[in-house]
């Protein structure tokens, strides 16, 4: 059945000190469902929520709420309610008085307080507790207080903003349970934030996956994981094997030099893709009887299976096997055509705008000079466009550049690991055989004859 949409936002811009937190975002948002707004830090994903509060003012962009226009309406007059990171409890109200603080505001009549409260103290399994003081409960109790405090009120729309993100492990999966229950039993809209990916893929019934303010994928929770539209998503949702290749025609792909039969169609004759394969997708099998065979570099127990690296030639496939593979053993990967999803091939490159100085031979981006070729047609000051291949781009000790910036994001690309790296004005991307961790000071090399410019600016 077709819900309504509760919840429109129409070409949402937000930018702070003319940086971009969120680039033209259009969603809307269903009445009665749990959709979860899913990235990492920094992707705009909180801007957006606090935006349908009405926190934060769009620079651009019109959100609707109910089929009203929300413009100058402030937070209060919205039929949302939000459970912040940090519960914000009051210390000096009992359970009972902070859960029905909103209602007194509204100066309701004290038997439907009465009422309401207990009603809610009912739902988040809080039944007794109603003279406790905040400080005598534990963190997860605390919890469903606030939860309790913004559902008295009836909003139309629950925004949570990871809340869940102070709680251990054990207690942070039976909140998600638990959350999800009281979801379905109220029937309203969720609208819940996160970082981590298991959470989104066990409570939503929608996923907005989103990167630097923009969506890159919606999607239910199997479609999202199953159907990646590109390799941010396929690696930030799950682990993957993601492996350049080429679709020969339908339902035939080529990749790591072989041709593998597969169920996608659709993308033309001797297209170049990017394949995605699940680890959990990939049996591992004699060797004898497989096309693919390699050796057994890492072995980790994770619980319920064991994560194995094979290295294969040069590309290290990694596997999810109830089966024990020890380190060393020449084993086999068997692939089936169901397990091969294939995606448009994404084009990673840097392309920046620089200051071109021929009389010194350098050209200028973020604020630092490189030696460049091929500048004689240029004029001092002259503004080109550069491109450099990932590859091209060398990843140093900060103290060994002068162009330095911090790892945004780190991607396995099976041969290499892709970084974007955040400096002065842009993000370059370079590729390296080195693992480096997100926050990571970096230094940025480019030799003269990787820089390639191309049209000058207009």
């Amino acid at each position: 059945m077709e819900s309504n949409k509760l919840i429109e936002l129409k070409g949402i811009t937000k930018e702070y000190d003319g940086s971009l937190a969120l680039d033209n975002v259009d969603l809307y948002i269903r009445d009665g469902e749990f959709l979860t707004l899913l990235g990492p830090s920094g992707c705009g994903k909180t801007t957006l929520l606090r935006i349908i509060a009405g926190f934060v003012t769009p620079t651009s962009g019109t959100v609707l709420i109910d089929g009203k226009d929300m413009k100058g309406v402030p937070p209060h007059k919205r039929q949302v309610n939000t459970v912040f990171q940090k519960y914000a409890l009051f210390p000096h109200l009992n359970v009972f008085d902070n859960i029905a603080f909103g209602m007194k505001l509204k100066h309701a009549p004290k038997k439907d307080i009465e009422r309401d409260v207990n009603a809610m103290l009912k739902l988040v399994n809080l039944e007794g507790y109603g003279k406790r003081w905040i400080d005598q409960l534990s963190g997860g109790q605390q919890q469903r207080v606030a939860i309790a405090r913004a559902l008295v009120n009836k909003p139309q729309v629950l925004l949570l903003d990871e809340p869940l993100d102070a709680l251990d492990l054990k207690l942070r999966k039976e909140m998600q349970v638990e959350l999800k229950r009281m979801q379905r039993q109220l029937g309203i809209t969720f609208v819940f934030v996160t970082h981590d990916q298991e959470e989104a893929l066990t409570m939503s019934d929608t996923i907005v996956v989103m990167k630097d303010g923009v969506i890159q994928q919606i999607g239910r929770p199997t479609d999202i994981y199953n159907e990646p539209k590109n390799p941010f998503v396929a690696d930030f949702i799950g682990e993957s094997n993601i492996i350049p290749g080429v679709m020969l025609e339908d339902y035939k792909v080529r990749m790591k030099g072989m041709t593998f039969p597969c169920v996608d169609a659709g993308f033309g004759k001797n297209v170049e893709v990017d394949v995605v394969i699940r680890p959990e997708d990939i049996d591992i099998v004699d060797p004898k009887e497989a096309r693919i065979a390699g050796k057994v570099v890492s072995v980790v127990f994770m619980g319920v299976h064991y994560e194995i690296d094979v290295d294969c030639g040069g590309y290290e496939w990694v596997v999810h096997s109830t089966d024990y593979a020890a380190v060393g053993q020449q084993v086999g990967i068997s692939i089936p055509p169901d397990a091969i999803h294939i995606m448009k091939k994404t084009r990673a490159k840097n392309l920046f705008d620089a200051e071109v100085w021929p009389s010194e031979g350098m050209i200028y981006i973020d604020n630092v000079g490189f030696a460049a070729n091929g500048l004689e047609e240029y004029e001092n000051k002259e503004i080109a466009l550069v491109e450099i291949a990932p590859e091209k781009v060398r990843i140093v000790a900060p103290q060994d550049a002068k162009l330095t910036g911090t790892v945004k994001e780190c991607m396995f690309l099976g041969t290499h690991y892709q970084f974007t790296v955040s400096c002065e004005e842009n993000d370059w991307i370079a590729h390296s055989d080195e693992y480096m961790e997100e926050g990571e000071e970096v230094g940025i090399l480019v030799d003269a004859e990787d820089l390639v410019l191309s049209d000058k600016e207009d």
